[in-house]
């Protein structure tokens, strides 16, 4: 239960850094180094989760079944 509250958790911050970029290529019109920033952190969470989710597959954390 814990992971899937964690797995959702990054989801939600992934989106919204990815929504945050938008907003900053769109307010900045390439002004600024924000909207790269923005992306690169979505970038490593997204790294960051794929890990966790390698991670809790290998130590048996995340049935391989799947969600039941």
């Amino acid at each position: 239960m814990v992971i899937r509250i964690i797995i959702i958790a990054m989801l939600i911050m992934i989106f919204a850094s990815l929504a945050s970029a938008l907003v900053f290529l769109l307010r900045d019109r390439g002004g600024s180094t924000r909207t790269v920033k923005a992306l690169s952190v979505r970038i490593g969470l997204s790294l960051a989760l794929f890990l966790l989710l390698m991670a809790g597959f290998y130590f048996g954390i995340i049935p391989p079944g799947g969600i039941k």
